[in-house]
């Protein structure tokens, strides 16, 4: 979510930025990441997806230019209905969608997903 903000407010020249980013933050509600992933049993496409609920804390973060505070919002933020990439990417694995390789080279926070999985960092 954080990366899909930034690339918003990226468009714009350096002298508009900070304008963007307090238009950004008053008038958005969610914001929704997707990756269309190759199933692992080759019978199409499925979707992986982030979900961020946009409310105070995260308006702030907008605002101030601190969107890469904005993954520890989201990893603590289930209870409000938010979903990280690493999460619903773990999903697809626990369903048999995907492999855990493809999880993994998917997640955003590669840390984040291999923790998740139980893996051992090399």
């Amino acid at each position: 979510a954080a990366q899909s903000i930034d690339r918003i407010v990226d468009v714009f020249p350096p002298h508009q930025q900070q304008q963007t980013r307090i238009q950004l933050a008053n008038v958005l509600h969610a914001v929704v990441t997707q990756q269309l992933l190759l199933r692992r049993d080759g019978g199409g496409l499925c979707l992986a997806a982030e979900f961020l609920r946009v409310n105070a804390a995260i308006r702030n973060l907008i605002r101030e230019a601190k969107t890469h505070q904005i993954q520890s919002v989201l990893q603590t933020g289930a209870a409000a209905g938010m979903i990280t990439m690493e999460s619903s990417l773990k999903a697809l694995i626990d369903r048999g969608v995907i492999g855990e390789e493809d999880g993994m080279n998917h997640a955003f926070d590669q840390r984040e997903m291999a923790r998740i999985l139980g893996r051992r960092r090399h």
